[in-house]
């Protein structure tokens, strides 16, 4: 099963681990087979934040919601369960600076 690994950190923790870390973390659950894909995320201050409501587009600068943490990236990873979910998120070098969100991903239904 997919689960998505989004990984928050605060913006004084955002270069708190060095990205070659990040990227062994990354290599090593590629080559376990558990690794779909991962990439990290520019500061919020890149972000935009699209609604449609009432088939209007509305743009806004910035994240959608206000948090303390912000979204820096994500693993995509094939878990069997959540546990093993779980145990890989807790590898996550951002996990000791943040939190990583363990969330499964849904199959869309035809």
């Amino acid at each position: 099963m997919k689960y998505l690994c989004l990984v928050y950190l605060g913006k004084d923790k955002w270069s708190a681990v060095p990205d070659r870390e990040c990227k062994n973390c990354g290599d090593g659950l590629r080559l376990s087979g558990k690794l779909l894909a991962a990439e990290p995320l520019e500061p919020i201050e890149t972000a935009t934040s699209v609604r449609v409501r009432n088939g209007q587009i509305a743009i806004t600068d910035g994240p959608f919601a206000e948090t303390k943490e912000h979204l820096a990236g994500f693993y995509l990873v094939d878990a069997a369960d959540l546990d093993e979910a779980i145990q890989i998120a807790s590898k996550i070098p951002p996990a000791r600076e943040g939190t990583i969100e363990v969330r499964p991903v849904r199959e869309l239904q035809p």
